[in-house]
């Protein structure tokens, strides 16, 4: 029963009266801050999850997550390698490939490319590429004359299933007339769409065998592209590597190749989350003020709450139910708006888009072709963990201050 009451003299205090309009306004915009606090913390967070978790997939899904190479020189003896790294048990894939840079050319333009050479049935068996054909198909390729393309690239020479792509390699061949360019024709097999920007602009695969006498490597190959069970061990699983081989290799893991996006990635997380909180901070300052004028306007009722034998702990439970039902309001409110944002930010985006006209997400810029959002549970609880926290602790002077009011002095000045 002192508990209803408290609430219900709590909740009196925090409606709209003439007398105390300006506190109720600060209350309500007290509460908004909360609200849009939490709600935009759980977009940020789960769109920095979203970026981190599709740029790994695309990454380590084209590249893999160990690359093995010789120390000096192509590899030769790719074969026996590629049997002991099958054989040892972690491994999920193991493929030979051969990457090199050409100029890409049509009849329209000329642009830069990535060729990687394997052997045709890795493509097929790659997740990535079989997912992501849209275009054309992976059977039936001719092993000397086909290439498989980014539609990307595809679309900005111009170019389609069945047209002939040249290639020209920066490797020149000595004439006595100087050294002129080695460049070749190929038809288009197939297109793919991966969803990642710099893949589907850049990459051309070709057959392991016609890489080969492209860049006249003979038998060799470039490195033995390395899938695990979990990328995060990869480190771990060097060792397990280098012990199979016995050998003097280079290998080269998925987090040194890319450390600079995944560091930029934290570190923006970590300073979206620092800004964002300060939004909190500042709405619980406005808890903190809105309160003060509330026990200050309601300085005669406390005293007569005490002379009606009300305690120093009801008044104080009092004004820190009103504080705290801010907080929690505001929170949850924010809870509700920043998770139904999150869940529906690529629907969110392309109505926008559509009703403004402009594109708001450039894959050329942001290297991914939708917006990503993925919301983690325990990243939600301590976002609510925090906003309720600092909310409860903005209540705690004032309502203390109301509590250790003196009845006789509150009535003397009335």
């Amino acid at each position: 029963m002192a508990l209803g009451f408290e609430t219900m003299v709590a909740m009196r205090y925090l409606r709209a009266r003439r007398a105390e309009g300006l506190i109720s306004v600060i209350a309500a915009f007290s509460l908004l801050g909360i609200a849009l606090g939490v709600g935009t913390l759980i977009v940020v967070l789960s769109v920095m999850n979203g970026f981190r978790e599709e740029l790994l997939g695309r990454i380590l899904g084209i590249n893999g997550h160990v690359l093995v190479q010789s120390v000096s020189g192509p590899l030769t003896d790719h074969d026996a390698t590629l049997a002991r790294l099958r054989a040892l048990p972690g491994v999920v894939r193991a493929a030979p490939i051969l990457d090199g840079q050409v100029m890409a050319t049509s009849d329209r333009r000329a642009v830069g490319a990535m060729v990687r050479g394997v052997r045709i049935e890795d493509l097929r068996n790659h997740p990535l590429i079989a997912a992501g054909i849209r275009a054309g198909a992976l059977e039936g390729i001719d092993p000397r004359n086909d290439v498989v393309l980014g539609m990307r690239l595809a679309a900005n020479l111009g170019l389609g299933v069945g047209d002939r792509i040249t290639l020209i390699s920066p490797e020149g061949t000595a004439t006595p007339l100087g050294t002129v360019p080695r460049a070749r024709a190929y038809r288009i097999a197939a297109l793919f769409d991966i969803g990642m920007f710099e893949y589907d602009s850049t990459f051309v695969f070709m057959p392991l065998g016609a890489a080969q006498l492209f860049f006249r490597f003979g038998d060799g190959v470039g490195a033995i592209e390395v899938t695990i069970a979990d990328a995060d061990q990869v480190a771990a699983f060097r060792p397990r590597i280098l012990a199979a081989l016995d050998r003097p290799l280079r290998l080269t893991d998925w987090q040194q190749l890319n450390a600079s996006y995944f560091n930029a990635l934290q570190v923006e997380r970590n300073v979206m989350f620092l800004i964002l909180t300060l939004i909190i901070l500042v709405a619980a300052f406005n808890i903190i003020s809105s309160l003060i004028m509330l026990v200050k306007d309601k300085g005669r009722d406390i005293a007569i709450l005490r002379t009606m034998g009300a305690t120093r702990g009801a008044v104080l439970r009092i004004f820190f139910t009103a504080g705290a039902s801010v907080g929690v309001v505001g929170t949850l409110l924010g809870l509700g708006l920043g998770l139904a944002f999150a869940t529906n930010i690529e629907t969110i985006r392309q109505w926008l888009q559509g009703l403004t006209g402009t594109n708001l997400f450039a894959a050329e810029i942001y290297f991914l072709s939708r917006l990503p959002a993925k919301v983690d549970s325990g990243e939600v609880i301590m976002v609510v963990a925090m906003a309720l926290g600092l909310s409860f602790l903005a209540t705690i002077y004032p309502s203390w201050r109301a509590g250790r009011l003196d009845p006789v002095e509150a009535l003397r000045y009335e």
